[in-house]
């Protein structure tokens, strides 16, 4: 498991006026020492740099700062990386403890596909998130649209021969990326782990008003993305 986990390159791009999990990076902390964690900052315009973190960066964390746009910004960790498997994740996400695990026997398999986790949410949303994460796995699994929030992984040499995520697009860079890798017949691949993300969102915002705007979101997407498939 430790040298499949030593190929990987974590990208996290991190919000204006948000930070990563410092779970999360204890988390991540479990990795070798050959693998590597990019943290990306946003950076709006020519605006200075934030200041760089109070506590001291383990040799294998990187930060670095990108134009403000998850897009941009983890297409730059992914171009500052230096391992031949690249894995995004959110700022808020958090591991179990088979996620490591089922990482490295995808990753020894050495298969030009694009992997995914099933997402599950924190306690920290409304108990109907429980339906959420039943409906993101009949998305991923049925219809073939894992989102970003699950972790996607694949080959650094595939991400790069996909064009990366698009920067041009204000939301959906993930569901995007999933179009494309489809269309270039890259297989997506289920691992069978969980990784958790926060709900706070839906408390904050209400259960019904969030789910609502993301199924939304999901359809215009499809349609437009699913358009272009079939002009490609």
């Amino acid at each position: 498991m430790t040298a499949a986990l030593a190929r990987i390159a974590v990208v996290i791009p991190v919000g204006p006026g948000d930070r990563v999990s410092p779970t999360l990076l204890a988390q991540l902390a479990q990795l070798p020492t050959e693998a590597e964690t990019i943290v990306v900052h946003a950076r709006d315009g020519g605006a200075a740099a934030p200041a760089a973190p109070s506590e001291p960066v383990p040799p294998s964390r990187r930060e670095m700062h990108a134009p403000r746009g998850r897009a941009s910004q983890q297409n730059a960790g992914a171009s500052a990386a230096t391992r031949d498997w690249l894995w995004f994740l959110h700022a808020d996400s958090r591991l179990a403890a088979t996620t490591l695990p089922a990482l490295a026997s995808f990753v020894q398999r050495d298969e030009t596909a694009l992997g995914y986790f099933d997402l599950r949410f924190l306690d920290d949303g409304p108990a109907l998130m429980r339906l959420n994460a039943f409906g993101a796995r009949l998305r991923s699994r049925w219809l073939g649209l894992p989102f970003g929030d699950q972790g996607l992984v694949l080959p650094r040499a595939t991400f790069e021969r996909l064009g990366g995520f698009d920067r041009t697009l204000g939301c959906g860079e993930d569901h995007d990326l999933v179009w494309r890798a489809r269309r270039a017949r890259v297989p997506l691949r289920p691992l069978g782990a969980p990784l958790y993300t926060s709900a706070r969102k839906y408390a904050e915002r209400g259960w019904w008003p969030t789910t609502a705007w993301h199924l939304r979101e999901t359809w215009r997407q499809a349609r437009r993305f699913s358009r272009a498939r079939v002009a490609g």
